[in-house]
């Protein structure tokens, strides 16, 4: 099916309703995935800049290069536990800040860290991987930036040693809608109404939802919807499989689930993003609005250790930042600034560690740790440990 340029709305619309009229009504997880990564009309597929001022929301990694030199420290730091050659394998690297920021912080400032480094991004959206390339070339020719394919990954063909990274990867995954309606679960479904698409409750698609809820002894109260992230789980199984030995460093926005699926959670989590503004009809703007939900760690904590990958430590963002040393960067640029680029930079960084308003303490990084007896990790420190 060829793109029709300049309305993804409409083909997506088109595409969905066929598939309804085809297969009957489609739980909102398949939905979801036709709306973000639908080859011709996903929001992912459009070459429209997504992250960024003039994108629909930010990252940490655009908000400032510190980000990606604090998270290079944490590297390094690893590297040194695991000895010899040390692998990175970024999934969902975006625009490849991360990656750029990583390996300049570490050829400056990490030698031999630097020299033992390779890296390796997972991306399948065709424009992305362009920009990627375009802004990794030199570190490319240095034979320090690699590509690979999904299909490495399949069972667990290649075995590396070093760190799974990901950054905003997971809230990205389609999930699973569900409500506790007359003491039952129901799925959310996507029909048909009259030439619209609408939202319909029915029987669950898959026994791995009432599994997944029960394994960590969720109870929905009566009327409140929440969200299940079944792919996340297929994602640990990947990594897990694919790491040898070595670290998995995740960064996301989301909570433990006791707090995930509170009682004061009635509506869940789910949101749509377009021009940095919110909204909670994912049936509007098809392919034009990212959709997000927030990260249930529990589950990736409680799969990994079935995988092998131990808990190593769960942090709020501005514990992780300020423990590889944040505020001690801060002060060095700052001496190098005016005092008007000094208040620019304390205000731009702000927003990474900011609890309430920023990224400071809804987003978490989690690591875990395989092939290692008890690492002790900088970012993990607690706040009365860390020395400023």
């Amino acid at each position: 099916m060829e793109k029709e340029e300049g309305r993804p709305k409409e083909g997506l619309k088109t595409f969905i309703l066929s598939q309804i009229e085809e297969k009957g009504p489609v739980p909102f997880s398949q939905f979801m995935d036709w709306c973000l990564y639908h080859p011709s009309y996903g929001y992912y597929a459009s070459e429209r800049t997504k992250i960024g001022k003039d994108g629909d929301y930010y990252t940490s990694s655009c908000v400032h290069p510190l980000f990606g030199h604090l998270i290079a420290k944490q590297l390094l730091q690893m590297a040194g536990i695991l000895g010899g050659a040390f692998d990175v394998i970024e999934m969902g690297g975006g625009r490849g800040f991360l990656c750029q920021d990583i390996l300049d912080w570490s050829k400056r400032n990490a030698a031999s860290f630097y020299e033992r480094l390779r890296y390796h991004l997972v991306e399948r959206t065709p424009h992305v991987l362009k920009e990627q390339r375009e802004r990794l070339a030199k570190w490319e020719e240095e034979g320090k930036v690699f590509w690979l394919p999904l299909e490495a990954f399949e069972a667990g063909r290649v075995r590396w040693e070093g760190c799974f990274l990901s950054n905003e990867l997971i809230d990205a995954f389609p999930v699973h809608r569900i409500v506790l309606d007359h003491g039952k679960l129901k799925e959310s479904y996507v029909i048909q109404q009259n030439g619209e698409l609408a939202e319909q409750w029915g029987e669950l698609s898959d026994p791995k939802i009432d599994d997944y809820l029960q394994s960590m002894g969720v109870m929905l109260r009566e009327g409140q919807k929440a969200e299940v992230n079944l792919k996340a789980l297929d994602w640990m199984e990947t990594v897990g499989g694919s790491l040898k030995r070595g670290f998995v460093l995740t960064i996301d926005y989301g909570y433990p689930a006791e707090e995930l699926y509170a009682p004061h959670r009635r509506e869940g989590t789910l949101l749509c993003y377009h021009h940095h503004q919110t909204s909670d009809d994912p049936l509007e703007r098809l392919g034009e609005q990212d959709i997000t939900s927030h990260v249930n760690f529990t589950s990736l904590i409680r799969k990994g250790e079935e995988l092998g990958l131990h808990f190593t430590g769960l942090v709020p963002q501005y514990q992780f930042l300020i423990g590889l040393g944040l505020l001690q960067e801060m002060e060095s640029l700052e001496g190098e600034l005016s005092e008007m680029e000094g208040l620019r930079l304390r205000l731009t960084l702000k927003h990474l560690i900011e609890p309430e308003a920023g990224m400071g303490e809804v987003f978490k990084a989690l690591i875990q740790h395989k092939g290692i007896e008890n690492p002790r990790l900088d970012g993990l420190r607690g706040l009365r440990d860390i020395t400023v």
